[in-house]
């Protein structure tokens, strides 16, 4: 059955939420079912979902829906009341960090996480400059716009953080040179900091650089970079709202740097679609912040979103997720850069674990991005049945990030499609 775009529906939305609000897809889906890799619109396509990671252990998965319908059913209200589920899930979830990381604040949203954490930073250091990359999204609120310099509007006035161009190996003709280049905008970011008179809170990055590319940096810079930072006081934020829960083939992307963070935020995949997010620290920041401004999140936390955080895990745990991240992940690499052999347009594959960055270009030797082609290849991905999206400075890299139930079989069909999107050129 083709797809039909639901005119009224789509008029009804513009009415009610504006029709700025975005949507994937020239041909907006209308999507009415998920289950495992796949979900359905309302005309009964199927689609393999090979984007989304909000469900993390698959699109209602059952063993999270019980275990989120036992407790609703039961009892659920905020945490200022004594529950085993958040004691015993925030002592499951830290024990997969590295010490000091030992202590969490719950929240509900990455957005909230990575709000707090620079809370925790600006109190700790009593500084207030943040640096990240120049093409960063780190959340929606009015205090985490100011660090997206991908799209958000208060990032261009900024005045308390600076971004500085991630070095992505593919474009770099002389590594040892132009890492050295790149940390001089750390250091030059720093020292306006100081000339600002606001000094230097930290350095807040993904270390998957998801929203970058998925760039591969050179060996050790970002552990140069928090070198520099933590030379001049500032504290390193490790943002694994996209790298976390073994995307990467490890339970954290930033466990492939030789480098502990001092603050973890987590969001997305942490509940499988059920809001739950947070910070983890070091005890002492944690109590710190706490004895100087009291935060509390009326839903975070609640013996629900435990629940299903805890679901999360044992899913993970249980049917060594993360392992088949790291097994599926080499696969589909493999196969895309089959693909790369046979179609100019792909001048590089990137990947970690189960998320992968598929870079275009119109001259392999210029590395001119194909921005345009880009945007129809995701369309013409949809229409065939099979979700992925793009991202990078000028939109010309295909990312592509299932559910992590993704399989070989999964990957085959993917590698089909894709191949005859390219093809045909995205028509």
């Amino acid at each position: 059955m083709d797809f039909m775009v639901d005119k009224p529906l789509l008029d009804r939305r513009y009415a009610a939420i504006g029709e700025k609000s975005p949507l994937f897809y020239d041909e907006p889906l209308h999507l009415v079912k998920g289950e495992g890799v796949w979900v359905y619109d309302s005309g009964g396509k199927k689609y393999l979902d090979a984007y989304n990671n909000v469900p993390h252990v698959g699109h209602c998965n059952p063993r999270v829906v019980q275990a989120v319908t036992d407790q609703l059913a039961t009892f659920n209200s905020h945490t200022r009341y004594l529950h085993e589920n958040l004691v015993s899930y925030v002592e499951r979830l830290t024990s997969k960090f590295s010490d000091p990381l030992d202590m969490m604040i719950l929240t509900c949203t990455g957005s909230e996480a990575n709000e707090a954490a620079l809370r925790l930073a600006r109190n700790h250091t009593r500084a207030q400059g943040i640096i990240v990359t120049n093409c960063s999204y780190h959340g929606n609120t009015e205090a985490v716009a100011e660090l997206g310099f991908a799209f958000m509007p208060e990032a261009k006035t900024t005045q308390r953080v600076l971004g500085f161009t991630p070095p992505c190996t593919y474009r770099m003709s002389d590594h040892d040179v132009s890492v050295e280049i790149y940390l001089q905008e750390i250091r030059q970011a720093i020292t306006q900091f100081k000339e600002r008179g606001i000094g230097l809170a930290g350095i807040l990055l993904c270390p998957a650089f998801a929203n970058e590319g998925l760039i591969n940096s050179p060996p050790g810079f970002v552990r140069a970079a928090v070198d520099l930072v933590r030379a001049e006081g500032g504290l390193f934020i490790a943002d694994e709202v996209q790298g976390g829960f073994g995307r990467t083939g490890k339970w954290w992307s930033h466990q492939w740097e030789d480098v502990v963070p001092d603050i973890v935020t987590l969001g997305k995949p942490m509940g499988n679609g059920y809001p739950l997010a947070g910070v983890v620290s070091s005890a002492e920041l944690v109590n710190e912040f706490s004895e100087w401004g009291m935060y509390f999140n009326t839903f975070a936390g609640g013996p629900v979103a435990c629940a299903a955080g805890a679901a999360v895990m044992d899913v993970i745990e249980q049917e060594s997720l993360i392992d088949r991240a790291a097994e599926v992940g080499d696969y589909l690499a493999q196969k895309l850069r089959s693909l790369q052999g046979k179609h100019e347009i792909i001048g590089d594959v990137r990947h970690k674990g189960l998320i992968f960055a598929v870079e275009l270009v119109t001259n392999r030797a210029e590395k001119t991005p194909a921005t345009k082609e880009a945007g129809k290849i995701v369309n013409a991905m949809c229409r065939e049945g099979v979700l992925i999206s793009r991202i990078g400075t000028h939109d010309s890299v295909l990312k592509v990030r299932p559910p992590m139930v993704f399989e070989r079989e999964h990957a085959d069909l993917l590698i089909e499609k894709l191949d005859t999107c390219i093809s045909e050129g995205g028509n």
